[in-house]
Parts: C-alpha cells; structure tokens; sequence
C-alpha cells in the first residue's frame, strides 16, 4: 500500500473519532476542526515529500546505470557517445538563455503570439504542397515571371526616398554588425597584419 493512500485512511479515521465527540462549545469544535486540518495537511505534505524523494531516487539510479552501460561502450560508439553527453550541457544553458531573451524582447516590444489562425494561412501552402508535390513545379513556373530581370530593374527605378533611406540604414548595421563579429573573431580590432617590408 503506497504512503499517500494509508495518510488519507488515517485522517479519515481521525476526523470520523473527532466527529463523534460531542463538544461542548462550537468555539471548541472550530479550533478542534482547524487542529486536524493543519495536522492533515502536514502528514499529506510528509507523505508526498516521501514519495517524490523515493521516486527521485529510483529515477537518478537509472540515469546513473545508463550511463555507466553507455561509458562501456568503447570504439567510434563510445567516443559518439562521450561527445553527444558532452554537448547536453551547453545546449540546455543555451536554450534556456535563448528563452530568458526571447521572453525579454516579447515584452520589450509588447509583442504577443500569433493567433492559429493566422499560423495556419501561412502554413497551409506547405501542407498543400506536401500532399500535391506536382504543385509545386506549377507555382515555380508562374514565380519565373516575378524574377524576371525586367520586373526587377523597374522595382529598382520606382522605389522612393523612403524605402532607399530605410535599406542604407539597414545596410549599415549589418556591416555594422558583421565588421564587430570579425574584431570578436580575431580578438583583435585592427586587421591582419601583412608581412614586414624588408629593406635591403
């Protein structure tokens, strides 16, 4: 019989052998009621916390045998293994972090989700495709038209003030952006050094 079931028979023993006392004052009974509660409530919190500290171990004693069965393991197998094991960490703490900061830009623009429905007009083209992969080789035939390089050029001379200012600022915090992760790369903010000049 697990420990949560016999905690709950002895409290409903307790209350029924409280219930059959008769008390004096209805101030006697509440503090009485309260008394059995609070003892209930700390036995089922006792016996849950006894369960859970079971079941823990149980589970940390497998995940340790696995993993002494799988350091067993020698070879190309083995070394996989090693290095998969040694990938976990980081790539928890990663997702975690990559979390943490998703939730703070979520808030930070006050964005919100997307409603389904929404996700699904945008997913329904894949889904169609993936049931009626002939239907893609029609659609690639009707895009040719918009990659023409006449329809192209005349994007390019049409496009106003605005849209130009816009892409030039774009412009320039990705080559911001990529000119900081060379000087991060090469821990250095000057480029490569070329060979000295030797003087004869």
């Amino acid at each position: 019989m697990s420990p949560a079931r016999a905690i709950l028979r002895q409290t409903r023993f307790l209350l029924r052998r409280n219930n059959l006392r008769q008390a004096s004052t209805t101030s006697e009974v509440a503090t009485k009621a309260k008394e059995t509660a609070s003892q209930t409530t700390s036995k089922a919190s006792e016996g849950l916390s006894k369960v859970t500290s079971s079941a823990g171990g149980i589970i940390g004693s497998a995940a340790s045998r696995a993993q002494n069965v799988m350091s067993r393991v020698g070879g190309r197998t083995g070394r996989l293994v090693s290095f998969v094991q040694t990938l976990i960490p980081p790539t928890v703490y990663y997702a975690r972090v990559g979390l943490e900061l998703s939730k703070l830009v979520f808030q930070g623009q006050k964005m919100s989700l997307p409603s389904l429905s929404h996700v699904q007009s945008y997913l329904q083209p894949v889904i169609n495709v993936a049931r009626d992969p002939k239907s893609l080789l029609s659609r690639a035939s009707s895009t040719s038209n918009y990659i023409n390089p006449e329809t192209i050029l005349s994007n390019v001379r049409n496009t106003n003030r605005q849209q130009l200012i816009s892409l030039s600022v774009i412009g320039a915090e990705v080559l911001g952006f990529f000119t900081v992760g060379t000087m991060i790369g090469r821990m250095k903010i000057v480029g490569y050094h070329g060979q000295p000049s030797h003087e004869h």
